[in-house]
């Protein structure tokens, strides 16, 4: 076969992505290339000082905290698939399935992502706050259950963190599946309601089907984004009970901005980035075994 011609068409293609490609190799690639190159050396401060190879990995991984700060990461992302995995499609399917009122149901459930995500934060500090201030205990006790200690109770620490998280995210996602069930032919639902389907048939043989490869790539972008959580551990409970919801990222956090060791920070950075490409990649290889 002889060579391919470079097409007019081609030409202008790059064009229209190199502005984009620019961007992204500035923003993405070199700080992550530069992350890399910082891990594998020390530095007195932000100066680097000699090449050390992978001490900075070991340093990170004989930390103390190291294994619970990942065992809490994990259990945020498992928790976050519990809960907010599955709230996004219920909402968006149900709201798909409403006749009247479908616009305000879709402006009520995107509204918590319009609440600036610090203040969503401090709402559910305060709503779960311990003692007979809490705003949930307060409530409780109209019915006359105890006060109980919520965040400073480390089995419960985790899943209320993850409640705040898909209050604040799960409107936007619900929108994404609506707009893909929208995209179903109403020839389908026809069809079925004929042969006498009612909703929850039409859900589960229809809906739930059409919209598999969306939910598939909203799966590993959720864990993606549940991988990295930050802010909401540390404005909520510091990291606390006793390190019981500290993550990968506050720790990064406080080895760069506390102990100013910006080499072991990097370091860790780069074992939370191969973290989860391995991870996308097992789910990836998976789901297209599945598949085929």
């Amino acid at each position: 076969m002889g060579k391919k011609k470079w097409k007019k068409s081609d030409m202008v293609g790059w064009l229209v992505m190199l502005p984009t490609l620019v961007l992204f190799a500035f923003f993405v690639w070199e700080p992550l290339l530069e992350n890399i190159r910082i891990s594998l050396y020390s530095a007195k401060g932000y100066e680097l000082v000699k090449f050390v190879g992978f001490e900075n990995y070991k340093s990170v991984i004989n930390h103390p905290m190291f294994f619970q700060t990942l065992k809490n990461t994990i259990a945020y992302t498992l928790w976050s698939l519990v809960i907010g995995f599955i709230v996004p499609i219920i909402m968006g399917t149900l709201i798909s399935e409403t006749v009247h009122l479908k616009g305000l149901f879709r402006t009520g459930v995107y509204f918590p992502n319009i609440v600036p995500g610090l203040a969503t934060i401090w709402i559910f500090s305060y709503f779960f706050t311990p003692g007979k201030t809490g705003v949930l205990n307060i409530l409780l006790s109209k019915i006359g259950i105890e006060p109980q200690v919520w965040l400073n109770n480390p089995k419960w620490t985790i899943p209320l963190i993850v409640v705040a998280l898909t209050w604040k995210g799960a409107g936007s996602t619900a929108l994404i599946y609506m707009a893909n069930i929208s995209g179903i032919s109403p020839d389908l639902y026809e069809a079925a309601t004929i042969d006498g389907a009612g909703i929850w048939k039409r859900i589960r043989h229809i809906t739930l089907p059409s919209i598999g490869s969306i939910t598939k790539t909203m799966l590993i972008l959720q864990v993606i984004s549940v991988f990295q959580i930050l802010y909401e551990p540390m404005v909520m409970t510091n990291g606390g009970p006793n390190g019981a919801s500290t993550s990968l990222m506050m720790q990064m956090y406080t080895y760069a901005f506390r102990d100013y060791n910006f080499p072991n920070a990097a370091a860790l950075s780069v074992m939370i980035c191969a973290i989860l490409i391995i991870l996308s990649g097992l789910y990836n290889k998976l789901t297209k075994s599945r598949e085929e």
